[in-house]
């Protein structure tokens, strides 16, 4: 079953034995029957999208979310990011407002964030699938756990990483991060429910250059 899964070739010989495991077994089945019967976002291919765009050994910043968006032509992979053309979700309009606000960049209209993962950040759904119209649908079956190895593997394995985590959901799953090795941001989540309970006025972009700066490392062209 693991031979089956399409990621990219560092990450593949990183987690090989979570592919392995009997949870991803389960989990593949489960995601490939709801594929067949149902419309499920990201388009198959984009799954892994995340981790094709940015590879183990370019990763310098982990951003944490938790559901692909599950409206029509949105979800392409990468949290919070949209296809290029699709109208911005409000969670991406608040972010690039606070990018904006935080480092004098106009507001972006393309809410495609390859640009950013190209960059060494890697945008990270902990449910990599849903059920179109759905939200939450594929929560609990296994993604979370892949997700979980994921972000051990990171804090383990590499040191001076980023984590940014937004919201109460991101900032439970970072529990597993060394902080003695790498740098938290956390803040309310972008929603219109809670950005103005902390995200907006938050600078996490610049307080992320500044670290990036001091440790000689070129800065993110947010």
């Amino acid at each position: 079953m693991s031979k089956a899964v399409k990621i990219a070739p560092d990450w593949q010989l990183h987690l090989q034995a979570e592919f392995d495991q009997p949870y991803f077994e389960t989990l593949t089945e489960f995601v490939r029957d709801e594929y067949s019967k149902y419309t499920v976002y990201p388009p198959g291919p984009e799954i892994f999208r995340a981790f094709d765009t940015c590879s183990f050994d370019a990763v310098r910043i982990v951003v944490v979310g938790q559901d692909p968006y599950h409206g029509q032509g949105q979800a392409n992979g990468l949290c919070f990011s949209v296809r290029k053309g699709v109208t911005l979700p409000p969670s991406l309009v608040n972010i690039f407002k606070e990018v904006a606000e935080d480092t004098g960049k106009p507001i972006s209209r393309d809410g495609d964030l390859e640009r950013w993962s190209r960059q060494g950040v890697l945008l990270l759904n902990a449910t990599l699938t849903v059920r179109a119209s759905s939200p939450g649908s594929h929560q609990n079956k296994g993604w979370e756990t892949f997700t979980d190895a994921v972000i051990r593997l990171l804090s383990n394995e590499k040191t001076g990483l980023v984590f940014l985590l937004w919201g109460a959901y991101a900032q439970r799953k970072g529990l597993i991060i060394d902080r003695s090795k790498h740098f938290v941001v956390e803040s309310a989540h972008p929603s219109p429910f809670s950005a103005h309970k902390g995200f907006f006025g938050s600078r996490p972009f610049s307080k992320i250059n500044q670290w990036l700066r001091e440790r000689g490392e070129a800065e993110i062209e947010w």
